[in-house]
């Protein structure tokens, strides 16, 4: 008969359990940041493609009189300027995403009006079909908030988001081209 295993990490040779020792290597690892400051001129880049495709976004925004849209798009502009090469910067992921949410969230907004019910039902569905699309930006979500919260119609995926999307994708386009690296998008589809 076998003893059923420690329900806990066994001490190794050194006297440190398993668990202990990877839990300390996890943590002076966090000090060696993936993102590592970026230089001064490339800050000035990412500035300037905030800068322009924000403002450009957020005059869109108010014109249709929904202010909440620039949150969204604002975490993609810090994704797209700022991380080009992450697959959440992609085009692909990033027109999907938005345009997929966009759509739920009209949708969950027609069927069940501007509710708990439906701001978690919206959500939780974009987000479902962002990963089932392979579509995955996580601004998205927030995009199917404000076309609940905003009861929006269908034509919200039209005006202002794919207007928009495509406002700070050229910017990102431009932008990237301009500060020398073509990095920028790593693949469309």
């Amino acid at each position: 008969m076998s003893l059923p295993a420690a329900p806990f990490p066994t001490p190794d040779k050194g006297g440190k359990t398993f668990f202990r020792r990877g839990l300390l290597d996890r943590i002076k690892t966090l000090s060696a940041c993936p993102t590592c400051r970026p230089t001064a001129r490339e800050m000035a880049w990412i500035g300037l493609g905030s800068l322009l495709g924000i403002g450009a976004v957020s005059f869109l925004a108010f014109h249709y009189r929904l202010p909440l849209l620039v949150a969204s798009f604002g975490a993609t502009a810090a994704i797209i300027y700022g991380f080009p090469e992450s697959p959440f910067a992609q085009p692909r992921n990033v027109l999907g995403g938005h345009l997929i949410s966009a759509l739920v969230g009209a949708a969950a907004y027609h069927f069940l009006g501007a509710s708990w019910v439906a701001v978690t039902l919206g959500v939780s569905l974009a987000i479902v079909l962002m990963f089932y699309t392979r579509t995955v930006h996580p601004p998205g979500g927030a995009t199917a908030l404000t076309a609940i919260l905003g009861g929006q119609g269908f034509d919200f995926v039209l005006r202002p988001v794919l207007a928009g999307l495509v406002i700070l994708l050229s910017v990102a386009l431009a932008v990237h081209r301009c500060r020398g690296k073509h990095c920028y998008p790593t693949y469309w589809f």
